[in-house]
C-alpha cells in the first residue's frame, strides 16, 4: 500500500469584533481571524497538509485570496473541495493530527466537536483525528493574543 504524509501550517491575525472559527466550529470569543475567507486557521492547515501529501499545489493556489468566489467562504467548503481533490488523485485520508496555538480562549470544551466536524468532512472516524490546543505561555504573537496558528500532519493511502 502506498502511503504519503503531508504537513500544513496557517497563521491569522486576531481582531476584536470578528467571528472565531476553528476546525469548522464557531468559538465563543471577542476576537476572530482577519482573513479573506472565514479565517479558520485549523482547516486551512489541514487543507495544506492534505494537498501536500497528494503532491498538489497549496491552498492559495486552489482557493486564492484574490478571488471573490472565496470571499467570506466557509472553510468547511474548502476542506470538502480539498478532500475531493485528493480523492480524484486516488488517495484517501488515513488520519489527521493537528495542534492549535492560541492563548485565549481555551479550546478544551470544543475539541470533540472540532474532531467530529473534521472527521465527517474527511470521511474518516473521529478516532482518526487528533486535535490538540496549546498556549504559548504568553510568548510571541499568540501569547500576546494578536494571532493564532495551527499545524497539521496527515497520512494518505492510495486507493
Amino acid at each position: 500500500m502506498k502511503l504519503k504524509t503531508g504537513i500544513g501550517i496557517d497563521v491569522h491575525r486576531l481582531e476584536i469584533g470578528l467571528d472565531l472559527w476553528i476546525g469548522g466550529i464557531k468559538i465563543k470569543s471577542n476576537k476572530g481571524c482577519v482573513a479573506h475567507s472565514d479565517g479558520d486557521v485549523l482547516l486551512h492547515a489541514i487543507c495544506d497538509a492534505l494537498l501536500g501529501a497528494a503532491g498538489l499545489p497549496d491552498i492559495g493556489h486552489h482557493f486564492p485570496d484574490t478571488s471573490q468566489e472565496y470571499k467570506g467562504i466557509d472553510s468547511k467548503v474548502l476542506l470538502k473541495k480539498t478532500v475531493a481533490l485528493i480523492e480524484a488523485k486516488g488517495f484517501a485520508v488515513s488520519n489527521i493530527d493537528c495542534v492549535v496555538c492560541l492563548q485565549q480562549p481555551k479550546l478544551k470544551d470544543y475539541i470533540y466537536d472540532i474532531k467530529s466536524c473534521i472527521a465527517e468532512i474527511a470521511n474518516i472516524s473521529v478516532e482518526d483525528v487528533s486535535v490538540k490546543a496549546t498556549t504559548t505561555e504568553l510568548l510571541g504573537f499568540e501569547g500576546r493574543e494578536e494571532g493564532v496558528s495551527a499545524y497539521a500532519t496527515t497520512l494518505l493511502y492510495k486507493l
